[in-house]
């Protein structure tokens, strides 16, 4: 989605990576912040590297470029369950990763109870934004959880996706 972007050099797993925000050592070391208005957050880079992220396995990652835009989403409820949804959804992908799957189930099955909300919810363009409706991508979260994949080391710091889908918005 945006080619001119350079992936981090790792996909972080706590104690296994430097922090990449706290540590001097972090691939996001003493970066800018970064400010989105939510009527234009589901079509800005901010939300479309989160979902380079998420695509190719860099969950917290995709967890950090999506929260400002959370934390934006203060006036629209809509919004506000959509990327927390998003953002349990990453976090889940990186407790799959660690082999918590107690904790990934956890954060698997909040995912899905805030994006299933978005059905009863108006629309805001949030099928668009992820090439599917919320409702399956709660579904795609939960099974992501009962038949967990099984994990290669990552080669060059490549890390393995451990969804089998991908968020492709329209």
């Amino acid at each position: 989605m945006l080619p001119e972007q350079n992936f981090p050099s790792y996909a972080y797993l706590p104690g296994k990576h430097p922090h990449p925000v706290r540590h001097p050592l972090g691939h996001s070391y003493q970066s800018d912040p970064v400010a989105v208005a939510v009527a234009e957050a589901l079509s800005s880079n901010v939300f479309r590297w989160g979902i380079d992220l998420f695509n190719h396995g860099y969950y917290w990652e995709a967890h950090e470029a999506w929260e400002p835009l959370w934390h934006a989403a203060k006036q629209s409820t809509q919004h506000r369950l959509f990327f927390k949804g998003l953002i349990l959804l990453a976090a889940a992908g990186v407790k799959i990763r660690e082999g918590k799957r107690v904790a990934a189930a956890r954060h698997a099955a909040r995912a899905a109870a805030l994006l299933r909300q978005l059905g009863n919810l108006p629309s805001r363009g949030f099928e668009a934004a992820l090439g599917m409706t919320p409702a399956a991508l709660a579904v795609y979260a939960e099974a992501a959880t009962t038949s967990p994949p099984v994990l290669r080391e990552p080669t060059l710091n490549q890390p393995e996706p451990v969804f089998d889908f991908i968020l492709a918005p329209k």
